[in-house]
């Protein structure tokens, strides 16, 4: 792992995930971004695949960028990250979710707060 200012980008990674709000989502890309790393939306999935067991982090609300669930459809990956997020009210219809009402959009003041 790779690390900046004290923290690996796994843990910024994981700190971004843990700040998307029950019912919403964002896309891989978006949560690079935001932590600090543009251009590495595989990295936030990989990181996500490798989240240590005695850390909870909402994975399931990330999606790909063009408002899809990355699992196919016919997995079990894809169906336990479609009931999370209908558990929390996010519409999922065909494996897709409708950005422009469900991604999170996070103010300035809840990026502030970040610690990084």
């Amino acid at each position: 792992m790779e690390h900046v200012e004290g923290l690996s980008n796994y843990q910024r990674i994981w700190i971004m995930v843990n700040h998307i709000p029950k019912g919403k989502v964002a896309c891989y890309g978006q949560i690079a971004d935001l932590a600090g790393l543009p251009g590495r939306a595989r990295l936030v999935g990989k990181a996500l695949g490798e989240t240590p067991d005695n850390i909870q982090v909402p994975w399931y609300r990330v999606i790909n960028s063009q408002g899809k669930i990355s699992f196919p459809q016919d997995s079990e990956h894809f169906a336990k990250q479609k009931g999370f997020l209908q558990e929390e009210n996010v519409v999922v219809l065909n494996g897709r979710i409708k950005l422009k009402e469900f991604q999170w959009q996070p103010s300035l003041t809840e990026l502030l707060q970040l610690p990084f």
